[in-house]
């Protein structure tokens, strides 16, 4: 696989290093994204196909640790798996550590050579790109002209691309994941937005229904009398399974 076919996100609130290890891996022809805080990085990861994060362990708003913690936490996306590198600070011993113990493959402290930091994103690439990531690519869900997939986080409707929100793609995801199982707003909350980093409202069980109204708005063709996306009144809602010609 060619370098070019590699994304690597680089979070660090310090601007000149991420500036200057931009510089050294788009010289090695890979393609690089930007990210100043554990937050903004998780976001990346959510909507980006990344090949490797490289992440720095103190930053504001939300550190290396804690983003690193929700990385692989969330087992359905595909960037739980994401191969990361910490950048730490000297002394920071016990945080180096930490970030092992929770999923880490390697750290470099700064102050770095480049081409030490190269070495270092070539072999985590070698093992992830070139022989393979750690699990395998997550199956396409479908219901009828409905599909969701989980490997690049999207939605098409009878082949075309539908633009969702992360929390609508959460639910969706759920919903198709057991078609005709019915689902309350309480365990949609629970199960489907549990660990979402959005700037979407989170939680509150009365926002779910303005979700699925969006959903519907967006996959139905008349989202009145909707095919897929339906209620059970007192109960929760459903996908329906298609398995009847309707």
């Amino acid at each position: 696989m060619a370098n070019e076919k590699a994304k690597i996100l680089v979070c660090d609130d310090e601007a000149d290093i991420v500036s200057a290890i931009s510089i050294y891996l788009r010289a090695e022809g890979y393609d690089v994204l930007c990210a100043s805080n554990g937050r903004e990085a998780l976001d990346i990861c959510g909507r980006e196909s990344l090949s490797l994060l490289i992440l720095d362990i103190m930053m504001p708003e939300m550190d290396g640790i804690a983003a690193l913690t929700a990385l692989r936490a969330d087992t359905d996306s595909p960037a739980c798996n994401l191969p990361v590198i910490l950048l730490t600070a000297k002394g920071e011993d016990a945080d180096k550590v930490l970030g092992l113990n929770l999923g880490a493959d390697d750290y470099i402290a700064k102050p770095f050579h480049p081409a030490e930091l190269v070495a270092r994103v070539k072999s985590q690439l070698r093992r992830y790109l070139y022989l393979g990531s750690r699990v395998s690519r997550p199956e396409v869900l479908r219901c009828g002209g409905l599909e969701l997939d989980p490997d690049t986080r999207t939605v098409s409707m009878d082949g075309e691309e539908i633009s969702v929100t992360p929390t609508e793609y959460a639910i969706l995801k759920l919903l198709m994941s057991e078609p005709d199982t019915v689902f309350s707003t309480k365990e949609i909350c629970a199960k489907a937005l549990r660990l979402g980093m959005s700037g979407d409202t989170y939680g509150a069980e009365n926002n779910v229904a303005v979700h699925i109204r969006h959903l519907r708005e967006k996959i139905e063709i008349d989202p009145a009398n909707p095919r897929y996306l339906k209620v059970v009144w007192g109960r929760g809602y459903k996908i329906e399974s298609q398995r009847k010609d309707v």
